[in-house]
């Protein structure tokens, strides 16, 4: 009973404290609120250079980085630039099919799901950070490095947002061939574009970035290579040959998970 007595007690004084509280907070204007710590959601430009391993993007990385991105709770728009292919590969043969041409970004529309925009609009504006998957189309359609190898020059629009971003500070994700951009634009960034081996069919592109002054590390199919003072990160993707989609998967996903700790 007595407990019983104490308990009624202390209600009846909370419940006063309650309306007096509210009565002041009426009284002077004061407003209760609470502050929600919750950080609004990372807005990605993922880059893109068409639709197909050979003369574009390539889909499967493309669509990794989409997935994990997506996973981890960023808004992705996707750019690509308005101009025509190098060539177009019947990825069949793997030979170029004569007479066709295309444009890079009705392609990555594809890819998109039909939401795409100029790379010409992107600026630093726009996005926390730029992603950009790998695929010929980032040697032939985004730089000449396909064609040009070691004198390679890159897009203008291209060069013109990863310089842009780096400057601001803005993290930047590239993967398979896609760091030679950086190789090219960042003198010592730190990268990789993968390894050397029998399963490294495209090992010369180390060479190529080395000698540019990148400071190239050598990764797994499945790592990431992170230079935190450029906030740069890379990842081999498909410069390993394998059919294991997964091992690529897992890969970009690494890459994804290092670049949204930079922005976190």
């Amino acid at each position: 009973m007595e407990m019983t007595k104490r308990l009624l007690a202390a209600g009846m004084a909370l419940r006063l404290a309650s309306a007096v509280l509210a009565r002041r907070s009426a009284g002077h204007g004061v407003r209760l609120f609470c502050v929600s710590s919750q950080k609004a959601a990372p807005t990605i430009a993922m880059v893109l250079a068409g639709s197909g391993v050979y003369d574009g993007s390539e889909v499967h990385e493309a669509s990794a980085c989409l997935v994990h991105l997506s996973r981890a709770g960023a808004t992705v728009h996707c750019y690509a630039p308005d101009i025509k292919q190098m060539h177009v590969i019947d990825h069949t043969k793997g030979e170029p099919a004569e007479g066709e041409s295309r444009g890079v970004l009705q392609e990555s529309a594809r890819i998109a799901r039909g939401q795409i925009q100029n790379l010409s609009e992107l600026d630093v504006s726009k996005a926390d950070a730029v992603v950009v998957p790998g695929g010929f189309g980032a040697a032939k359609n985004l730089s000449s490095f396909g064609t040009e190898g070691a004198a390679m020059t890159v897009l203008p629009e291209m060069e013109r947002v990863l310089r842009e971003f780096h400057a601001a500070g803005r993290p930047l994700a590239l993967c398979c061939i896609a760091p030679v951009l950086a190789a090219r634009l960042l003198p010592g960034a730190r990268l990789t574009l993968g390894g050397r081996g029998q399963q490294w069919p495209y090992a010369g592109a180390l060479d190529v970035a080395a000698g540019w002054g990148a400071a190239v590390q050598e990764c797994g199919v499945g790592e990431a290579c992170v230079d935190a003072d450029n906030r740069l990160v890379t990842t081999p993707a498909f410069m390993y040959d394998t059919r294991q989609f997964h091992l690529v998967f897992d890969g970009v996903g690494k890459m994804i998970d290092e670049l949204m700790k930079m922005l976190n």
